[in-house]
């Protein structure tokens, strides 16, 4: 197949009244979300969609989610999924950096959109709750796209706090796909369990793009809360296979005796690492379901290497690269390095983006040599095997989710009184990691955390706010001015001038 929208409707036209995804008491076939898919492609060309322009969701889990992707590559537009989390003010800068021209939403977010008109007037937006939901059927007509043609720019944070949009093309996305169907031995018989945000880059392909691509079904779970309602919907539509966070492992591990998931063949933690303590207990609680880690980024489409599905699965490593993609390690000058030594990982294959929207100068940084810089210090094991040991970017991870410390410091700096901040991650049981912030505020000025966090809640998405604040009468620095937020780590845990874990 040359195209995303294309591989969609051969998998549709194979599958028309097959369920294609279940959403509570609602099965949705094929052949439904594929007449749905269509009309948004109509519709869009008929406001003006060309070839390569860009559209927004925003939107939280929902079959229309599906249809709205599928219908904007099938008008040849290019997809731009947007953190339903972020405030408008977040939002903002996407809808510029991408020039979104239509948004797709819902009026559950009437509110942010308002908001956000206010800032974009210009925008067309589209809401799920106007879509047709009728019987009349119509079939998918892609307009032509080839595999080097744009599809997909998922937005991801960087180190100057602003988030930069990974090009992701048709071919980059079919490769991915692919490759994951063979390491998973995914057929049309399987059920994938959708918890994660469809946004999420590991969703998108893994969760979504996988199975529907392929003639299988997609199981999207309504609500994670309480834990309870996820497990009777997996039960009762007989999951099969279920990629998800080291932190859902975590809960299901802990569930009482006697709830068990005979349909359940195959887990896959991504979207952060996975302790060796959970893959312990999981392991302990579900002896004959497999919970295997895999390693991604979103610049890769996003699956770079997994633990095989029949074994060994060794603990504490990401396995091996999936087919047709290469990775190993190397020093700062391009140099491999060999078996057990830490270096930089990098990434080549099909499955690489372009490279960064509208920033040539990003895009050069994080390449070398046809080489992806991951940005991850790892190294590889002798039997083929790799370790991530740290990271190299200033980065942490909340429920799967990237925060990126200097956007949340440029936020505080905002805050009345502030003289100095940084924001470090520290350890979290349920969500991975949460953030710290450390401050020191100008001469003669009375700090309030409480009042600080409020400030933040208006201007972050909440799972960016910090878990606590620590003043100091100043952040240690080391001779050359850097803060060394080594330091700042240690001293996490001696402070008692915080907030509550929010």
């Amino acid at each position: 197949m040359k195209n995303l929208a294309e591989a969609f409707s051969a998998s549709a036209a194979r599958n028309s009244q097959k369920p294609a995804l279940f959403w509570g008491d609602v099965t949705h076939a094929y052949g439904h979300l594929e007449s749905q898919a269509a009309w948004l492609a109509e519709e869009l060309i008929s406001l003006g969609i060309q070839p390569g322009d860009r559209v927004g969701l925003w939107l939280k889990n929902c079959p229309e989610f599906v249809t709205s992707l599928f219908g904007s590559l099938a008008a040849a537009a290019v997809v731009v999924p947007i953190n339903n989390f972020l405030k408008p003010l977040e939002v903002s800068h996407v809808v510029s950096d991408a020039g979104i021209r239509i948004l797709i939403s819902e009026r559950g977010l009437d509110a942010e959109l308002g908001e956000l008109l206010q800032i974009h007037p210009d925008i067309t937006i589209l809401r799920i709750d106007d879509f047709p939901v009728g019987p009349e059927l119509r079939q998918l007509r892609p307009v032509p796209r080839g595999r080097d043609d744009l599809a997909v720019l998922i937005y991801t944070s960087g180190t100057t706090g602003k988030p930069k949009g990974a090009m992701l093309t048709h071919g980059n996305l079919l490769h991915n796909v692919e490759s994951c169907r063979q390491m998973l031995e995914l057929d049309e018989r399987d059920r994938l369990v959708v918890l994660l945000p469809m946004f999420h880059s590991f969703m998108l392909t893994v969760g979504l793009l996988l199975p529907l691509l392929n003639g299988a079904s997609v199981l999207v779970v309504r609500s994670l809360h309480p834990a309870k309602n996820m497990v009777a919907e997996v039960l009762s539509r007989n999951g099969t296979l279920l990629p998800a966070m080291a932190a859902v492992f975590r809960a299901l591990s802990q569930l009482p005796p006697g709830i068990e998931f005979p349909s359940l063949r195959l887990c896959v933690s991504g979207a952060g690492p996975l302790p060796g303590a959970i893959l312990k207990g999981f392991n302990a609680r579900f002896p004959g379901t497999p919970l295997i880690e895999g390693y991604g980024l979103s610049e890769a489409s996003p699956v770079v290497s997994i633990n095989p599905i029949h074994g060994p699965w060794i603990a504490g490593t990401i396995g091996q690269p999936i087919p047709n993609v290469e990775l190993c390690v190397q020093d700062e000058f391009g140099n491999r390095l060999p078996d057990g030594v830490d270096g930089e990982l990098c990434v080549r294959g099909g499955n690489v983006m372009q490279g960064y929207w509208n920033a040539a100068e990003k895009t050069a940084a994080a390449f070398r040599d046809g080489w992806l810089l991951t940005g991850d210090i790892g190294h590889r094991r002798p039997d083929g095997y790799f370790v991530i040991t740290d990271r190299k970017k200033d980065m942490l991870k909340s429920n799967g989710i990237n925060i990126y410390p200097r956007e949340i410091e440029e936020a505080i700096h905002r805050f009345p009184g502030i003289r100095e901040c940084a924001v470090i991650g520290e350890p979290d049981d349920r969500r991975g990691e949460r953030p710290v912030a450390f401050v020191s505020v100008d001469e003669g000025v009375l700090f309030d955390s409480k009042l600080l966090i409020v400030f933040l809640k208006n201007h972050l998405a909440d799972y960016k706010i910090p878990r606590r604040v620590i003043a100091l009468s100043a952040l240690p620095r080391n001779a050359t001015g850097k803060i060394l937020k080594t330091s700042l780590r240690e001293m996490t845990t001696a402070s008692t001038r915080d907030c509550p874990i929010v």
